[in-house]
């Protein structure tokens, strides 16, 4: 049996229709912004409660523009969680600013938020708070280190699309939030895609001026922008997809449950199920075993296509030596080194969870005995 991490096609209810309308955006030349990207961004907003969406090329440009249209840059300091992908602490170095990290709590992996808390200094100008795997942070807590330090939040969502905190979406708590449509996420594009959220018409003004070359109105340049705009395409397979997002995430629980409930060998630790007001939806299952990387093998080898994130915490990436990094992490080095994540998608069957389930136990004895 192979277990792939993703089954595309499962996504299309009806692609006779979704390819209909690409035909059509080709035909008429739509193929950047317009109405077919306007749709999805109001779409999109109104999905998560926002007021708000700006589509871009990627949610690591919706990371950078959110801490640009806040003003942040050179000598300015943003604090976020050391086991997050490269993408987030690269988008505060694109603005200037510098990394300030701290460590993820031992079972959830989120932010340690008593370490945010004493982390905020005098020259600390945002908080970047990551929903890692698609669960949400304790937004309670996190909306009040922010306000008594009184600084920005930007939440980096690309991993928990539709999740809740206290029945409000993630990506409407802080000044912006990004989302990234990556074909990998639970709400995937075709290619590259992202979006910036916001409430703020400021900060949405800014973001739709810096998306496309820094203009204010035909050939009006008025900042150092880029050119990151949403496509029509990508556009179109989002719009698609979005009515059954909800739909999906809830199979996510549902899968990850059989796999909690069916991994029962003590050596394996499941992920902490999601209590309320929390919510999870399950981008990544993880779970942390003994000699990972023997296990990692023999499941691939068994054809299911698990995969270590992340085995690289941002503070040992060569990139960020420049920072020096002085500070101990070691929840998120244990992460790095001890977990593997799961296949885990909405078409997966009960079948296909128990074969992994089953494998899995197989290849953490395998590997006690080998090194007995």
């Amino acid at each position: 049996m192979k277990i792939p991490r993703y089954n595309h096609r499962s996504q299309f209810t009806d692609l006779t229709a979704t390819t209909e309308k690409i035909r059509h955006a080709l035909a008429t030349g739509d193929y950047i912004l317009g109405d077919t990207v306007d749709q999805f961004e109001h779409r999109f907003a109104d999905y998560l409660g926002a007021t708000h969406a700006i589509g871009v090329n990627s949610g690591t440009d919706a990371l950078t523009f959110a801490l640009t249209a806040l003003g942040i840059g050179p000598g300015d300091e943003v604090v976020t969680v050391a086991n997050t992908f490269h993408a987030t602490a690269l988008a505060i170095t694109t603005v200037g600013a510098r990394v300030v990290l701290v460590d993820c709590e031992p079972d959830t992996y989120l932010m340690d938020l008593d370490a945010l808390d004493a982390a905020c200094g005098p020259r600390t100008k945002a908080i970047l708070a990551v929903h890692l795997f698609g669960r949400s942070l304790d937004m309670g807590r996190v909306t009040a280190i922010a306000a008594r330090h009184q600084i920005p939040l930007v939440e980096d969502c690309a991993q928990a699309v539709g999740a809740t905190w206290n029945h409000q979406r993630v990506g409407t708590f802080g000044a912006a939030a990004a989302f990234s449509f990556h074909p990998s996420k639970n709400l995937a594009a075709a290619g590259d895609a992202g979006a910036l959220v916001t409430n703020s018409a400021e900060i949405a003004h800014k973001v739709r001026t810096l998306r496309g070359l820094g203009q204010d109105g035909q050939d009006n340049h008025v900042a150092l922008g880029v050119n990151s705009k949403l496509d029509a395409i990508q556009a179109i397979v989002l719009d698609a997809k979005l009515d059954y997002l909800d739909t999906w995430n809830t199979d996510r629980r549902t899968i990850a449950a059989r796999y909690t409930h069916a991994l029962t060998h003590p050596a394996i630790t499941t992920p902490p199920p999601s209590e309320e007001p929390g919510n999870h939806v399950y981008h990544l299952y993880q779970v942390a075993v003994p000699h990972r990387d023997a296990v990692l093998a023999q499941l691939r080898s068994d054809g299911i296509d698990a995969v270590v994130r992340y085995p690289v915490p941002i503070h040992h990436q060569p990139t960020f030596a420049r920072y020096g990094f002085d500070g101990k992490y070691p929840h998120a080095e244990n992460q790095a080194t001890s977990t593997l994540c799961l296949p885990i998608r909405p078409d997966l069957s009960p079948a296909e969870v128990d074969f992994v389930c089953d494998r899995l136990t197989t290849a953490i004895t395998d590997s006690q005995e080998a090194l007995a």
